[in-house]
């Protein structure tokens, strides 16, 4: 873990506007910067609604933003961002859509590919277009970063783009956004946003000024998700999970996630599982995995959740399994369709994920990542 005194750097949106009702800021902002050619990225439902955003001026959409997006997915955006050569570009929508929006923002009209940008600070700037973004989910804190990931179909793995040239000029928070998610997706990825919180904050590269962020982000999923899940229209739980995800996005930038991302990577990329689904299903197991190495830390997570535990490793699990099966979450692989006969070869793609398992608390070795899948079969 970082002492108090470590370097670190802390990167935010340019202004963030949070709020139920705050939607349609982002017209007023645009007009005000004089943009006129806006491209909207983002997926059908939410393509249907975006007058809620009131931007002005001539207005294209793409609509066809896939969950867990690929790289033929991530070509017909850049089409479209071509074509409508937007002086502003808005991601619309959950973390895919936001990714997108970052990727075509930095690619469309550059020189470079998808391939040369892979990696840390691989972007050539400055960036020619204005970037927006405005998330429709509580999850991803996508809206808060510099990272976008889209899967190779080919390999079956996350590209992750990281650079602060996809650092958003305006992010609009709006809760009231998220007031038609299904409960079964606001717990997924609630437990998503906490996980990103929950991976900082034991990371080996914890630092004290991201982990005011991530506790607090904690202590938000543990108040208000099982109250949204509950009952989709109470503002306050709903605003309490956009800021847990506000938060959580904070972490990603200069601390990032750990083992509990790389195991649920392979979910997404193999068997097309809701990124939210796959954490939420792999977050206990890999908790408990790490109680040793992070016991403080640990004690702390189950109290900001409301767990009572009594600190040992079968209760750590049995907490934190109990909070997510509560809220409705499917808690095993064959539940997700995943075949037991895959276990090998996810075990061989997490494993591979070095960018996140090197900042596990505890080493993550192959056969231990295989018994994890094995026991949440």
């Amino acid at each position: 873990m970082a002492s108090l005194d470590s370097p670190i750097t802390i990167v935010r949106p340019h202004l963030i506007a949070f709020g139920v009702g705050t939607a349609g800021k982002l017209g007023k902002w645009a007009t005000e910067k004089g943009y006129r050619r806006t491209l909207v990225i983002s997926d059908a439902f939410n393509a249907s609604r975006i007058d809620v955003l009131e931007l002005k001026g001539e207005v294209s959409v793409f609509a066809e933003v896939t969950p867990e997006p690929d790289t033929a997915n991530l070509e017909k955006v850049l089409a479209a961002a071509n074509r409508a050569d937007a002086e502003l570009i808005v991601g619309f929508g959950g973390g895919s859509a936001m990714d997108l929006a970052k990727l075509a923002a930095v690619l469309a009209g550059s020189a470079q590919t998808l391939h040369e940008v892979v990696g840390p600070n691989k972007v050539h700037g400055p960036r020619k277009v204005a970037l927006a973004q405005v998330p429709t989910t509580s999850g991803t804190g996508s809206e808060a970063g510099i990272r976008a990931l889209v899967t190779d179909p080919a390999t079956m793995a996350k590209l992750a783009v990281e650079s602060l040239h996809m650092l958003a000029d305006i992010a609009v928070i709006d809760p009231a956004l998220t007031f038609s998610v299904p409960a079964r997706t606001t717990a997924a990825t609630g437990v998503d946003a906490m996980a990103h919180c929950v991976e900082a904050f034991t990371n080996r590269k914890a630092h004290p000024m991201v982990d005011i962020y991530a506790i607090e982000g904690t202590r938000l999923v543990g108040k208000y998700l099982a109250r949204a899940v509950r009952d989709g229209n109470d503002a306050e739980a709903r605003a309490g999970l956009s800021l847990a995800s506000l938060y959580g996005g904070f972490c990603l930038g200069p601390v990032n996630t750990a083992g509990g991302h790389a195991l649920a990577y392979p979910l997404g990329t193999r068997w097309h599982v809701a990124h939210g689904a796959a954490n939420a299903l792999i977050f206990p197991h890999v908790l408990a995995f790490n109680t040793p190495s992070a016991p403080e830390k640990t004690k702390a997570v189950m109290e900001a959740l409301g767990c009572e535990t009594s600190g040992n490793v079968t209760s750590v699990f049995d907490a934190a399994y109990a909070f997510c099966a509560e809220l409705g979450i499917e808690m095993k692989l064959s539940g997700l369709g995943v075949p037991e006969s895959d276990l090998d070869a996810m075990a061989d793609d997490a494993f591979a994920i070095r960018r996140l398992l090197d900042n596990n608390p505890r080493d993550l070795a192959r056969a231990d990542i295989r018994a994890i899948y094995a026991a949440a079969f």
